[in-house]
């Protein structure tokens, strides 16, 4: 017992703190191409010949340059245990049981945490996903994607012996993801697939906020995903052991979509911009007094409020560039682009000027509303109008490589 003890590898801690993926060390020696995380919770009749088959596959493919890493949610059936006393035949398998944390999507993260490959990898113990596969995910990173996912929706894929109603909710459960966040989900056929490789520097330095089961939506999220490459292939039915697919899967997966897509809202952004707006108003009502009052300069009032109108928009544009759009800003700093974003600026709020004045007509006079009311709903949408056309023409990331 103490020789078969001494021939194991140690398990691996478990790492604490954010989900976040850090860059490999500059000339580390145990630096690995692939690093494949097999998250587990009570698959230990699955798990020797999962482990068997994708050494196997990988021993041909990436001699002494991959790892495989088990990481158990531990499981009453011990499974972590079993996992552990197949490193003794397996150098390249390493172990992590996990005590205080469960989720699966958590689980990937701190196996991807520990690992030291370039290339991050998932499968499931199940066999559900053919470790087969894999090899196919790894010759399209190997052409230079930033992620490969099996998916069962492409020519070549399939799902078994599903049920009609079973394919109706993946299926609808993909609609929904389409719905609430089309820029996440619809760059893959397959967006609930539990089977991918990730390239590390795809991921690294962002803090992941994974959710349930469906891990990828979250690295595509929040990754730096370029290029992203699928493989078909078909979804088996489990030999052993039960389905983790219960209710809380699909509401945990809904819950998450709506965490990305709020998370996707520049809120604070939008804050600094109505905080510029209202320091424009200071502005104008000032020059307004200022340059019309009878008690100071007495001009007209129309000469006065044009004049404090661009004074105002001046100040408005001046700041947006300097601390609301600061960080797109410092891309772009030749006088041209400033001058053009100045201009952009000017005709976005002179077409909010426009809408402010049929909002306010249509609701007073249409609708019988409150003018005062009225006035502020249409300063309201107006101050969105001019937020989120200036996003997207004034201050424009000209940046194709940015996140979706």
């Amino acid at each position: 017992m103490a020789s078969e003890k001494s021939s194991l590898a140690p398990l691996i801690g478990v790492p604490i703190g954010p989900y976040r993926i850090d860059p490999k060390s500059a000339g580390s020696t145990d630096s690995l191409h692939l690093s494949v995380i097999v998250p587990t919770y009570r698959e230990s009749k699955n798990i020797a010949e999962m482990v068997r088959r994708l050494t196997e596959l990988l021993d041909r493919a990436f001699p002494h340059r991959y790892e495989i890493i088990v990481v158990d949610d531990n499981s009453p059936d011990r499974t972590w245990e079993l996992a552990h006393r197949l490193t003794a035949d397996y150098p390249s398998l390493r172990v992590m049981r996990r005590e205080h944390e469960r989720g699966l999507s958590t689980a990937v993260i701190r196996g991807w945490q520990a690992a030291r490959g370039d290339i991050l990898a998932v499968i499931d113990a199940d066999l559900q996903h053919p470790p087969e596969v894999t090899l196919d995910l790894c010759k399209v990173m190997d052409r230079g994607a930033d992620i490969a996912v099996a998916t069962r929706y492409i020519e070549g894929g399939g799902v078994s012996d599903w049920s009609i109603f079973r394919r109706f909710i993946s299926r609808g459960a993909q609609l929904i993801g389409l719905v609430v966040l089309p820029g996440v989900v619809g760059r893959v056929t397959d967006p609930m697939s539990g089977y991918f490789m990730v390239r590390r520097s795809a991921i690294q330095g962002v803090d992941l906020h994974p959710l349930g089961y469906k891990i990828l939506i979250e690295v595509l999220g929040r990754g730096q995903c370029r290029w992203i490459g699928e493989v078909p292939y078909v979804f088996r039915e489990r030999d052993h052991g039960e389905s983790k697919v219960t209710r809380t899967v699909y509401v945990d997966y809904l819950r998450h979509l709506l965490r990305l897509r709020f998370s996707a809202l520049p809120i604070s952004r939008f804050v600094r911009f109505a905080a510029v707006g209202c320091s424009g108003v200071v502005v104008d009502m000032g020059l307004l007094f200022l340059l019309s009052d009878p008690t100071m300069l007495g001009w007209g009032l129309t000469r006065s409020k044009l004049i404090a109108s661009e004074v105002a928009l001046i100040n408005n544009f001046v700041w947006n560039d300097a601390w609301t759009f600061g960080d797109i800003s410092a891309r772009q700093l030749g006088a041209k682009d400033r001058l053009r974003r100045f201009a952009k600026f000017q005709l976005i709020c002179l077409a909010g000027l426009v809408l402010n004045t049929v909002l306010l007509n249509l609701q007073f006079n249409l609708l019988g509303m409150n003018r005062y009311v009225a006035n502020a709903v249409a300063i309201i949408v107006v101050t969105g109008w001019n937020f989120w056309l200036n996003l997207k023409l004034s201050w424009r990331v000209a940046d194709p490589a940015r996140k979706p």
